[in-house]
């Protein structure tokens, strides 16, 4: 029987060894938008690693960006802009960032960035995180720290419904909604609706 691409790419990469397999977990949490939360499932449910060996491997994989972002993003900033196709991506991207974390990080401070980066959803996470962190002007060494705390966060909070199963899972993300909407209440309320450009 003829394996279709994807059941093809599953069989094989289950069939790395056990060094194989911490490397592919590792690379893909460095991945953007993927992070942890793909690295993790694909650690113990495609790796058969333990939750403690997935854990390890994602945190510090989703972590090896972030400090060379943190150092060299602006200049890489700089060099793409010359192009207008890059121009138009990080104006885009850096007002999307801007939307969706500048209360978080007005009211909290580095708190906000931690609570930015811990709950795991597609558009947050380390790599939009240190995003965050360069737009507000954090401190590199404080950002740093943050955004680690965010994602160790981040991925026991993937442990956790991913192994209470399907129920309590969906109870503990529609918890963690509950908890995003009363804290976007609350930043409506104390910073105001009001998006500013200028606001770092």
């Amino acid at each position: 029987m003829t394996l279709d691409p994807a059941e093809a790419l599953m069989e094989a990469l289950s069939g790395l060894p056990l060094w194989g397999k911490w490397v592919a977990t590792v690379l893909i949490a460095t991945l953007p938008i993927i992070e942890l939360r793909g690295s993790l499932p694909a650690a113990h449910e495609v790796f058969s690693l333990t939750w403690a060996e997935a854990y390890f491997l994602s945190v510090i994989g989703n972590l090896i960006p972030v400090p060379i972002l943190l150092r060299w993003f602006p200049n890489v900033e700089k060099w793409l802009r010359r192009w207008k196709i890059f121009e138009i991506f990080f104006n885009w991207l850096f007002q999307r960032t801007h939307r969706k974390g500048w209360r978080k990080v007005k009211l909290y401070g580095d708190m906000g960035l931690i609570f930015f980066v811990a709950i795991p959803l597609p558009v947050t996470g380390a790599w939009t995180g240190t995003v965050l962190a360069y737009l507000f002007r954090i401190n590199r060494v404080k950002a740093f720290i943050a955004i680690s705390m965010g994602v160790l966060i981040a991925g026991i909070i993937m442990i956790t419904v991913t192994i209470s199963g399907y129920l309590i899972g969906a109870m503990i993300i529609l918890g963690l909604v509950f908890i995003l909407v009363l804290m976007g209440l609350i930043e409506k309320k104390m910073v105001g609706d009001t998006f500013d450009e200028t606001t770092p």
